[in-house]
């Protein structure tokens, strides 16, 4: 069988299962080819990049055009996954991208970070979401990638408390679908848990569930979800409320999936690092303004996005933690800062702000 007919079958499919299978090989073969003659190419143009190899902008453009190219039987989401890993693997042939995250692993924030940048990164856990700044700052890890939203719980607000103080820029987001799940390691009948460990957001975002089936076990906060695997891999009693990953880092068996509150819980993180996309088509400005202290002052700080129709997504205060009762808002926008409507508006916007500081322009999260 010819290359071109196994890429292009006739309309009358063969119904041996023989011909079928081999139909499957030789599409196999000219997938393989394929892929390393992509890898060729793409090292190729790695050579020729000065600086950082990865391009946000340039794999959302890819992304994008794929899922618009798809005619199925493979859905979208599917198909862009497939591509994410290809260019991942691509690039780690240069040099895999280095990635720090809040672990330890088997945390939602390192699937964020598998989910965004591919299994050809190298992913790196870190202690705390300061130490996730901290090593994209220093140049221990090109990127970093931190929640900074839940769609039950809101704000994570440590995040966004370091974000006007470091220099890195955003570069990216990732929205995870979350899926809590109850395990254990030594307990099979949930009646006799006696202690639940579970990051605080996972217990609030899980608090009906937990009232209605574990009524009397102890609530246990730890620093993430992954350390409550952890400890229930090796306290007698116990569970914990955390994802699929954690569940098969340390060994235990799911007792109850799904287990969240809100069916559609979802968590936003965004991509740090020393680089700044230039625009894709479909981005986002992610912002830091404060107001002056009179009477109408937040009205007329983002009256020129109105005027110049950029969309604002995102408005969120939090004490500025530099005089009392000061607060400083969190701000995103449609669009890149170097689209002219929005270049616009910030420039008016400065002139009648307090503080602004533009922590970045990136593309919007395709998968």
């Amino acid at each position: 069988m010819s290359t071109d007919s196994a890429l292009n079958p006739p309309q009358a499919v063969p119904l041996n299962l023989a011909d079928l299978r081999i139909a499957i090989d030789a599409l196999d073969v000219e997938i393989l080819t394929k892929l390393n003659d992509r890898a060729a190419i793409a090292r190729q143009v790695g050579s020729l990049k000065v600086g950082q190899a990865y391009r946000p902008e340039r794999e959302a453009e890819v992304l994008r055009r794929i899922k618009s190219l798809n005619d199925g039987p493979l859905p979208d989401e599917v198909v862009v996954r497939l591509f994410r890993e290809i260019m991942s693997a691509c690039l780690a042939l240069e040099r895999p991208v280095t990635v720090a995250y809040l672990g330890p692993k088997g945390t939602f924030s390192e699937l964020a970070a598998t989910k965004h940048f591919g299994e050809g990164a190298d992913t790196q856990p870190t202690a705390s979401i300061d130490e996730v700044y901290r090593a994209v700052e220093s140049g221990a890890a090109d990127f970093g990638v931190v929640p900074v939203e839940n769609s039950t719980e809101g704000a994570v607000g440590r995040s966004l408390d370091l974000m006007p103080q470091t220099p890195l820029k955003t570069c990216g987001e990732v929205v995870v679908r979350i899926h809590h799940h109850l395990m254990s390691q030594s307990v099979r009948d949930m009646a006799q848990i006696q202690r639940v460990f579970s990051h605080g957001q996972s217990l609030a975002q899980c608090h009906e569930w937990l009232n209605i089936n574990l009524p009397h076990a102890e609530r246990i906060s730890v620093s993430s979800n992954a350390e409550a695997a952890r400890r229930a891999s090796v306290e007698l009693l116990s569970a914990a409320v955390a994802g699929e990953m954690a569940a098969a880092h340390y060994g235990l068996a799911i007792l109850s999936s799904n287990i969240e509150d809100e069916p559609n819980n979802t968590t936003r993180f965004l991509v740090l690092g020393n680089y700044e996309p230039k625009p894709s088509g479909h981005d986002k400005t992610s912002l830091v303004l404060s107001a002056t202290n009179r009477a109408g002052a937040v009205y007329e700080m983002l009256t020129p996005f109105a005027q110049r129709g950029v969309s604002m997504s995102k408005f969120e205060s939090r004490p500025s933690k530099v005089a009392i009762w000061d607060y400083l808002f969190f701000v995103d926008i449609e669009g890149h800062q170097l689209d002219a409507n929005v270049s616009e508006a910030l420039d008016e916007v400065r002139k009648i702000a307090g503080y602004v500081k533009v922590l970045g322009s990136y593309p919007t999260a395709v998968i």
